[in-house]
């Protein structure tokens, strides 16, 4: 695996790369690499030629100084597994590299920058879309993997790239589980076992909300979400939603599918989660 820190240099390699007609697969991540991010590796290795994973802690998705402070950064372990996983090219900027002096941005996202997680954090998505167009400007990718735990990201990342008519492929790729359900997350590491405990109660509302999937009414099951989720009293919810899967809005009888979302805090660590119901 080559290790590029500099833009320029990535962006030599990557020429040379795409004048033998080879196709770019381009997986970005903020380390702190788990299973979840090597199975985007994976699929990216099975749908594309060259593999590009990029690793940089993007300051400007982040509404609370001390969760940028506070994310866990663990480099040396992620070469390894990207090593073993056989990425192909690993990208590790510093911020100066990727980010200029009083640099603004700024692009409409519509409702789906207020809803949901846009509704928490205001400005993440800016800032996610930020560095996405500077990763995709730069490396050109045929495809890009991204994991369906971010759900809501996808979707904002889609509408950037029809905002700027981007010519990317967006592959979403399924959330990865631990045994008992949990979905792996960077921040899972700073639950204790008990808040662990606490945590499976999310996937476990989900399963329950994909049980009355077949119910018409969306209220109806969002309040079987909301009866396992409001049993346990070490949960915190943000939000316990039911939406359409391509829009993010109320579904209807229109709607080609839905969506649960849920977020929740448990002890200090806010975790997300989702499942397409049909």
């Amino acid at each position: 695996m080559k290790i590029f820190t500099s833009k320029s240099e990535l962006s030599d390699a990557l020429k040379d790369l795409k004048a033998q007609e080879k196709q770019i697969g381009l997986v970005p991540t903020m380390g702190a690499l788990h299973e979840g991010h090597i199975s985007l590796i994976n699929a990216a290795r099975q749908q594309t030629d060259v593999v590009v994973c990029s690793i940089f802690v993007n300051p400007t998705q982040f509404t609370d100084p001390s969760d940028l402070e506070k994310y866990p950064r663990t480099v040396e372990n992620d070469i390894q597994k990207l090593e073993q996983a056989g990425c192909d090219i690993l990208f590790l900027p510093e911020v100066s590299e990727m980010y200029g002096h009083n640099e603004t941005w700024h692009i409409d996202l519509g409702y789906l920058e207020s809803i949901l997680e846009g509704q928490s954090r205001p400005g993440h998505y800016q800032g996610v879309t930020q560095i996405v167009y500077k990763l995709f400007q730069l490396t050109s990718p045929d495809k890009a993997f991204f994991g369906q735990k971010d759900y809501q990201q996808v979707l904002v990342i889609r509408k950037m790239t029809d905002i700027f008519k981007l010519p990317v492929e967006l592959i979403m790729c399924p959330i990865q589980r631990s045994e008992e359900g949990l979905a792996l997350s960077s921040r899972n590491v700073h639950l204790s076992p008990v808040e662990k405990q606490q945590a499976y109660t999310l996937s476990r509302a989900l399963l329950k909300m994909k049980e009355h999937a077949a119910e018409a009414d969306a209220s109806a099951v969002r309040q079987a979400g909301l009866e396992v989720l409001n049993a346990e009293p070490g949960i915190r919810l943000d939000y316990c939603e039911v939406l359409d899967k391509d829009t993010l809005l109320a579904p209807d009888a229109a709607s080609a599918g839905r969506v649960a979302l849920i977020a929740a805090s448990v002890g200090k660590t806010r975790l997300i989660d989702n499942m397409i119901l049909n």
